[in-house]
C-alpha cells in the first residue's frame, strides 16, 4: 500500500520564508526578524491552536461519560 502525502503547505511556508530572509539580507527589505520569520511563527501558532481546540472537545467528550 503506498501512503500519499501532501505537503504542498509546508513547502509552501518553507519557501516563504527563504524567500523573507533572503529579501532581509540583500537588503530588499527591512522588516524585523520576527516579521521576517513570521512563517514559521504563526504555523506554530495555528498547529497549537488546532490542538488545544481538539484536546477541549476531547474533555468535554470525556466528560460527558
Amino acid at each position: 500500500m503506498e501512503i500519499k502525502h501532501n505537503a504542498g503547505g509546508d513547502i509552501f511556508v518553507s519557501l516563504l520564508t527563504v524567500a523573507f530572509i533572503v529579501l532581509k539580507l540583500t537588503g530588499h527589505i527591512d522588516w524585523a526578524w520576527y516579521w521576517v520569520l513570521s512563517p514559521l511563527w504563526i504555523t506554530a501558532a495555528v498547529v497549537i491552536l488546532i490542538l488545544i481546540i481538539v484536546a477541549l472537545v476531547a474533555l468535554i467528550i470525556v466528560g460527558k461519560n
